[in-house]
């Protein structure tokens, strides 16, 4: 379980395409240096288990196809900025709101733009998940606790101040940009209590 709030942004280095797992290696000097092997962290918001941790920066992931077809991991670019949190420990503070790290799918990225000091950021809203989202409710963007602060028929809009911006992957931000979303748990489970059948 994680709550969205990153940690710090590391960059991809390479992915070592195979059949059956893919290897993934990220530089992110901090996080690197406190993980252990088997640790999960949440990269771009996908829930991943450390497979690599050498002394020098580096973290290793393995990724299974099915973690390529539906986040933007296999689309990373060397150096490309990666979201990173660690699991949220049973101590923790909950700043953000409960994400599992099970990405639903990828969506485009309509429009960012500054607006004063903020960063208006819209993205397009696949028809069959619109059903868990609400405005001034919660959604995993990246791995980032949004609050939708707009919704339309087609797309949600979240408001990013400049300290979010400066540390997560969206201070590369641009429009037409892959992200992936993880809509809340909660919309989930009460779709589920309430279904008819059930």
């Amino acid at each position: 379980m994680f709550t969205g709030l990153v940690e710090e942004t590391g960059a991809a280095m390479t992915l070592h395409r195979r059949k059956g797992a893919s290897r993934l290696i990220l530089r992110a000097a901090r996080l690197a240096a406190e993980c252990r092997e088997g640790e999960s962290i949440a990269v771009n918001g996908c829930c991943l288990t450390v497979a690599g941790a050498p002394a020098d920066g580096r973290l290793e992931f393995d990724l299974l196809e099915e973690t390529l077809r539906r986040t933007n991991l296999g689309r990373l670019e060397p150096g490309s900025p990666v979201n990173l949190e660690r699991a949220l420990p049973a101590d923790g503070r909950l700043g953000g709101h409960f994400v599992q790290g099970h990405v639903d799918c990828m969506a485009v990225v309509r429009a960012w733009e500054p607006v004063g000091l903020d960063y208006r950021l819209e993205i397009e809203l696949p028809r069959e998940f619109a059903r868990y989202v609400v405005e001034k409710g919660s959604i995993a963007v990246d791995g980032i606790s949004l609050t939708v602060a707009e919704l339309k028929e087609e797309t949600f809009a979240a408001w990013i101040i400049p300290t979010a911006r400066e540390r997560t992957n969206l201070s590369g931000a641009s429009a037409g940009a892959l992200v992936n979303l993880e809509f809340d748990l909660l919309a989930k489970y009460v779709e589920s209590v309430i279904k008819p059948g059930k």
